[in-house]
């Protein structure tokens, strides 16, 4: 059996990302661990969720624990670095937060469990964290410099999928426009639209040329969407994630890509299906 570490920057990336890929590993029988470099500090807090004198760093750290409950998750370990909050927040160079931190005294603080555990892979973020957030930036540099140290034999970095997410935006603007448009003479109704801007400044994930695993987690959305209704103070009972039908939820979330950046796919080959074999 294998053990898998994943290394997260905040509560609730794990889910997002690869939650499926870990309770499927879990249901295979290899050994878990999960790694979060803070406790989400700065995140946006869902209204009337905080109990009185209860910080949001608290909150978000017995939510971590409850959705490593459900995916079935060994050990749960913080690196005890503070959220450095998004591009140009104060808290990117705020003393402690893991954006300032020096990537080499990170790195050891990884490389203590990774000497412990052993494991056979570790998962990080993309170059750009996926979509440009300074603290997944940070996991992908101090995952890899740990991995190196520790002599992790694999690292695979999660990523999304930037063509399937177009694929699904466009099928969507599409749907909607033959939906206003038999109703309503409008001259572009799909320009009101809230969708993402995959190809913007700070594009999401990664072109699926440079994709090397294409992880099938059907079989767990249950748990993954459990979950992520875990991390109730970001993802509400009324946001976007869970307000997904069953089918919209299966196409968004369905598949968890990860690129190998030390085994590239050759053009035309199949995506790899599992990050542990």
């Amino acid at each position: 059996m294998a053990t898998v570490v994943s290394f997260h920057a905040h509560p609730d990336d794990e889910c997002i990302v690869s939650g499926g890929t870990l309770a499927a590993a879990h249901a295979a029988g290899h050994r878990t661990v999960l790694v979060v470099a803070t406790r989400g500090e700065l995140g946006e807090v869902a209204p009337d969720v905080l109990a009185p004198g209860e910080t949001l760093g608290e909150r978000r750290t017995g939510e971590l624990l409850e959705a490593a409950r459900v995916l079935g998750i060994d050990r749960v370990e913080f690196l005890g670095y503070t959220d450095s909050g998004v591009v140009g927040d104060e808290g990117n160079d705020a003393p402690g937060s893991f954006w300032s931190a020096e990537v080499d005294e990170a790195a050891a603080r990884l490389s203590a469990i990774l000497d412990e555990e052993r494991p056979q892979v570790l998962t990080v973020y993309d170059d750009h964290g996926g979509y440009g957030h300074p603290d997944h930036i940070q996991v992908h540099r101090v995952g890899h410099l740990a991995a190196r140290r520790s002599g992790v034999p694999r690292v695979l970095e999660v990523t999304m999928n930037r063509d399937h997410i177009r694929n699904l935006i466009e099928a969507q603007a599409a749907e909607a426009v033959g939906e206003v448009a038999n109703e309503l003479p409008v001259e572009d109704p799909g320009a009101t639209l809230d969708v993402p801007d995959v190809d913007g400044d700070e594009p999401f994930g990664s072109p699926e040329e440079i994709i090397t695993h294409a992880v099938d987690v059907s079989d767990w959305l249950a748990a993954k969407r459990d979950a992520m209704r875990a991390h109730a103070s970001q993802i509400p009972e009324d946001s976007w994630f869970l307000q997904l039908s069953d089918e919209e939820f299966a196409a968004a979330f369905g598949t968890e890509w990860y690129i190998d950046p030390a085994a590239p796919r050759a053009e035309g080959a199949p995506f790899l299906d599992s990050i542990w074999r």
